[in-house]
């Protein structure tokens, strides 16, 4: 693997994401089109997956590509307790206008900690809905974030709690705002 890869937790991340998503690895294993014994060994670190594997298992999993890259390496006493601002993993969320990056420092624990910017303008016209709990606090910048049918205006210093239930977002400033979300479990 090379050193733009992720992290040297890629194999856990790929297992916790796998167990998110309630696949096994048989199921995985078959939509990437390789062994269960080869994908057990990429999540115990023990093999490396290659760019097309990479891809496929983004694939099969939900995720872009990118959520892998990005990360810079860090100072190997920080390596699972120490996010460096230069080395946060970009969260690919699909959604234009927004660019979320990882603060946790890999997706083994109970939860994640992401770090979102939406940009001026951005909307999610659509609801979503997850099976987590989620808190998240404004930095910077107004948000408007309707959850389950009811609209909040967000602005610094500002918390919210969403429980599974439907959301979505606006930006209609001309500023970017800026959030921390803390989400359990993890969805990326």
């Amino acid at each position: 693997m090379t050193a733009s890869i992720a992290s040297e937790s890629l194999g856990q991340d790929l297992r916790v994401l796998r167990r998110q998503r309630g696949l096994t690895l048989a199921e995985v294993s078959e939509r990437i089109g390789r062994s269960i014994g080869w994908l057990s060994q990429v999540e115990r670190d023990i093999s490396e997956p290659s760019m097309e594997e990479l891809n496929a298992l983004a694939s099969a999993l939900d995720m872009p590509l990118r959520s892998f890259f990005g990360k810079s390496p860090g100072v190997p006493h920080e390596e699972g307790r120490i996010v460096r601002k230069g080395g946060r993993r970009p969260l690919g969320h699909r959604v234009r206008g927004l660019f979320e990056e990882l603060l946790s420092p890999d997706l083994t624990d109970d939860f994640e900690v992401v770090h979102s910017t939406f940009a001026p303008g951005a909307e999610r016209y659509e609801d979503t809905v997850r099976p987590t709990q989620e808190v998240g606090y404004i930095v910077s910048g107004r948000l408007e974030l309707t959850i389950d049918r009811q609209s909040f205006d967000l602005e610094p210093g500002d918390s919210f709690r969403i429980r599974g239930e439907p959301f979505r977002w606006a930006n209609r400033t001309s500023e970017p705002c800026i959030a921390i979300w803390v989400i359990a479990p993890p969805v990326y």
